[in-house]
């Protein structure tokens, strides 16, 4: 497995994701009933949206935290962060939802910070360096 020393870059985009995600999340389950009218979004969506993202800013601020990760754990981050972009896809363009424009703008917004996110992610997964092997002999 490899494992990656944290960039700089990479921990303050985990850090970034992590309050972006608790702020949208916080707004949209507080105003989930406010938002689901002026956006043409069901309340489940935005709750259950809303709700999933307090989970995922602990993960990505307990990451952030280490001074080494994994790289599939970076991965992982990227993989899901373009999950939350496909699901926003279909949400605005897949049928099911009748978003109106004020709810397309909303997903898109997001979308697009989610991208630049696993963008600045990938760009500081390979910023991070490989751990020095440390030899049990000193000179």
């Amino acid at each position: 497995m490899s494992v990656i020393a944290m960039s700089s870059l990479l921990r303050r985009t985990l850090i970034a994701d992590a309050l972006i995600s608790a702020a949208a999340g916080l707004v949209m389950t507080a105003g989930a009933g406010l938002l689901q009218g002026l956006l043409q979004l069901p309340y489940s969506l935005l709750m259950g949206a809303g709700l999933a993202l307090f989970p995922w800013a602990a993960c990505l601020l307990w990451l952030a935290r280490k001074p080494m990760l994994p790289s599939a754990a970076v991965w992982a981050v990227i993989v899901l962060n373009l999950v939350w972009i496909a699901d926003s896809a279909w949400v605005a363009l897949g049928g099911s939802f009748a978003p109106n424009a004020l709810g397309l703008a909303f997903i898109g917004l997001q979308a697009a910070v989610v991208a630049v996110l696993a963008e600045l992610e990938f760009i500081g997964l390979r910023r991070g360096t490989a751990p020095h092997a440390l030899s049990g002999c000193r000179t």
